[in-house]
């Protein structure tokens, strides 16, 4: 409670400074305040029901607005189905079968449409979206840089070489990040984003079975619920201790070499990221002042402004 109470004055200086200072690069925290002053307020209504509905898709959603940021940028490419024209990025391999929740956008976009009709962006309620679903599950709250305007098209094949994989090493994974203009702090911070969520058998079937930087009695109860063979779908939450609580206990869990996948376990491996890890796992003020941060930062990665793309009428399809 006392990290939260202190985020929040800090958060309250950034507001006031915000005042006078809005912008970042064409973002801006008030884009809406004129055109459409209610639709913050229908976004996180929307997203507040849907992780009653079912409490697993806050952290889902929150997962999709980082895998549309890593594919072009964050444009709402993730969300537009397949056409004659568009090979969607819901196919590519780190989405397919995974990626979900896309349905609670179609509903918050129809809301949105009805209060402000071709106002507010398919690409902005995904950034929107992962701050409240943040918030909902006891975790940090930033202003959202809003003023994004969404693709026309996907990109199946950038998906699939950009988006992190649960098999990436350390040096795969600071790469994947530098790539879309992320640091390695970035990168070790917004893994943390784990700390909510579920991961398939598919994904972390390697790691309990070939690694040996993981906990042996950790390996041998995952392989009673995940077999060498089949069952793929299985899930397991990426943390073992407080699966819907928004915290740090995913460091911590990484300290005694419970990660669930072998990336996450990448982060503590006897390598530079050791210490933002051992910092994190004891200082959960500090994770939540850096994870903001880093996803405001993360949510400015070649977005579409001005003239550029379009605000989609259905963030399916394109106008």
């Amino acid at each position: 409670m006392a990290c939260v109470k202190l985020y929040f004055i800090l958060l309250l200086v950034l507001n006031f400074i915000g005042l006078f200072v809005n912008v970042h690069g064409n973002l801006s925290t008030n884009f809406y305040s004129k055109t459409c002053p209610q639709a913050l307020s229908i976004v996180k209504e929307g997203v507040a029901e849907a992780i009653k509905n079912e409490t697993r898709v806050g952290a889902s959603l929150l997962r999709v607005h980082f895998h549309d940021c890593f594919v072009n940028g964050c444009d709402g490419s993730i969300l537009l189905d397949n056409s004659a024209t568009i090979q969607s990025e819901k196919q590519a391999a780190p989405n397919n079968n995974s990626a979900r929740g896309f349905e609670v956008v179609d509903h918050i976009k129809a809301k949105l449409e009805n209060a402000c009709p071709g106002i507010v962006s398919c690409a902005d309620i995904l950034a929107i979206i992962a701050r409240d679903a943040v918030v909902y599950y006891g975790g940090p709250t930033w202003d959202v840089r809003l003023g994004r305007r969404d693709s026309l098209t996907a990109s199946r094949a950038v998906a699939n070489k950009t988006i992190p994989a649960p098999s990436f090493n350390l040096t795969n994974l600071t790469s994947s990040f530098a790539f879309q203009g992320l640091s390695f702090k970035d990168m070790v911070v917004l893994s943390g984003a784990h700390t909510v969520g579920f991961a398939r058998c598919i994904n972390f079937r390697p790691h309990i079975y070939n690694d040996t930087n993981i906990d042996p009695t950790f390996a041998k109860s995952l392989q009673q619920i995940c077999p060498k063979k089949g069952n793929d779908v299985v899930l397991q939450p990426e943390d073992l201790q407080t699966k819907f609580i928004f915290d740090n206990k995913y460091y911590q869990n990484l300290l005694v070499h419970k990660g669930l996948l072998h990336s996450d376990q990448q982060l503590f491996n006897g390598d530079k990221a050791d210490k933002l890890v051992q910092k994190y796992a004891t200082d959960q003020c500090k994770f939540f002042e850096d994870f903001a941060k880093s996803i405001v930062r993360m949510g400015n990665v070649n977005v579409l402004t001005g003239s550029q793309g379009e605000i989609r009428l259905n963030c399916r399809k394109p106008n």
